[in-house]
């Protein structure tokens, strides 16, 4: 039985969108594409290898799906830890309009019966079943508690628009701190395990 876990960049302010260039996602009239750029390094690098190190399959959104395969099957490099995952291992696709994915492994999986099939695919996983961006599944997985770890990459930038990670009206939800480092660009990456509904109370008490 896999893990189902859940990597992201967000900007200061939560932001989630188009990180990495101007035309990724412009939706909504959504300007400030490429942020991550400016503060990208080989830290970065090496927090986000370890993940893709931990794969066993892939969820992801539709939109993220459409991005990475109009990239990564063109840049198949066996030695790239990323490259050699994201191509060869199974990428399930959350979309109730994509019909017949092109890229090697990818499978859609119904949206009338995601729940029962997200939980199919993360028993069927040895490993992490790896979300990566996919904003608006994100939001879906975690509104159902299915996201046991997160691994967020936190940029020092505030962005003030854009797509958030965590809407208001969200689930309650604590984590526990299981890893921290920040990188020579001041990229703050932090890994959270689940540990079940948020608890509250008054300080001093």
């Amino acid at each position: 039985m896999g893990k189902l876990t859940l990597t992201t960049f967000l900007s200061l302010d939560g932001v989630m969108q188009a990180p990495g260039g101007p035309e990724e996602d412009t939706s909504d009239g959504f300007a400030h594409g490429g942020w991550v750029a400016p503060f990208a390094d080989a830290g970065m690098g090496e927090c986000v290898t370890e993940v893709f190190d931990r794969a066993g399959a892939f969820l992801l959104g539709r939109r993220t799906y459409e991005i990475f395969a109009a990239y990564w099957p063109r840049h198949d490099d066996p030695a790239d830890p990323i490259a050699s995952r994201l191509n060869h291992l199974p990428k399930y696709v959350a979309s109730t309009t994509l019909k017949e994915p092109a890229w090697e492994g990818a499978t859609v999986i119904d949206g009338e019966h995601l729940q029962a099939e997200v939980v199919r695919a993360k028993d069927a996983t040895d490993g992490e079943l790896q979300v990566h961006g996919s904003g608006q599944l994100a939001q879906w997985l975690l509104a159902r508690d299915l996201v046991e770890e997160l691994n967020l990459l936190v940029f020092p930038v505030v962005l003030g628009a854009g797509r958030r990670l965590f809407p208001i009206g969200g689930l309650p939800t604590a984590f526990e701190l299981t890893a921290s480092r920040t990188t020579p660009n001041g990229v703050a990456a932090h890994t959270y395990r689940r540990t079940g509904r948020a608890s509250f109370g008054t300080m001093g008490d």
